[in-house]
């Protein structure tokens, strides 16, 4: 979602003041995302979309979509090693994907396709992940979308403080750091759409996601 005039977030913005007029304080940690556009999405279920460093508190806030009627997923490896991913996603409540994004794509296309049409889940896809290249929007998405007739939901966030680790830079927020979120408008792929055409639409969601990335950071600065 872009700024608005006041030089906040339209829907996704960090206040200073809680709509109860509770006031923050730094020894609040606080994420605010106050209404995210699932409404916009004409489908029973759709394709979250952020970078694999985003995926902690992207993922925390889909999750507590449940009572909206989204169920997100992920695609959790069917090995002994991926059980405890899987347990870990059941317990907070999200949808386990058995398959593997390091089997051929075709595979794990097979996987998310299923999950999104057959079950209505919406599986999450980083796009850049699990193996990088880092902020490089693969393909993926944009098939999936396309097969199913299913819309992408770009997301992205920003932390005021955050540990940085591994290869992505994945993003740990520190103790009391304040959160912003953003999330852009649903995409539809055409089922009608050339290689030309899908080569446009990711550079398009690549600058999407970083677009988001600068909006939630953005947010932070005008919430100091």
């Amino acid at each position: 979602m872009s700024a608005n005039g006041d030089g906040g977030l339209r829907n996704t913005l960090y206040r200073t003041t809680t709509r109860s007029g509770r006031r923050m304080t730094p020894a609040r940690r606080l994420l605010y995302a106050i209404t995210v556009p699932l409404a916009l999405a004409r489908a029973p279920s759709l394709v979250p979309c952020y970078w694999h460093q985003h995926q902690l508190y992207c993922g925390k806030l889909l999750i507590e979509q449940r009572a909206r009627g989204l169920t997100p997923g992920w695609l959790i490896s069917p090995s002994v090693d991926g059980e405890l991913g899987a347990m870990m996603v059941r317990r907070f409540g999200g949808a386990v994907i058995r398959g593997s994004s390091t089997h051929t794509g075709a595979r794990a296309l097979r996987d998310y396709y299923q999950a999104l049409v057959r079950d209505n889940v919406s599986p999450v896809i980083t796009p850049d992940g699990p193996r990088g290249p880092r902020f490089k929007f693969k393909p993926g998405a944009l098939l999936l979308a396309q097969m199913s007739g299913r819309p992408i939901l770009p997301m992205s966030y920003a932390a005021s403080h955050a540990w940085r680790i591994k290869w992505d830079r994945f993003v740990i927020p520190v103790p009391f750091a304040r959160i912003a979120i953003a999330i852009g408008p649903p995409c539809y792929v055409p089922r009608v759409t050339d290689a030309a055409g899908l080569a446009r639409l990711q550079e398009q969601m690549e600058e999407e996601l970083k677009r988001l990335f600068g909006v939630a950071r953005e947010a932070l600065r005008a919430a100091r």
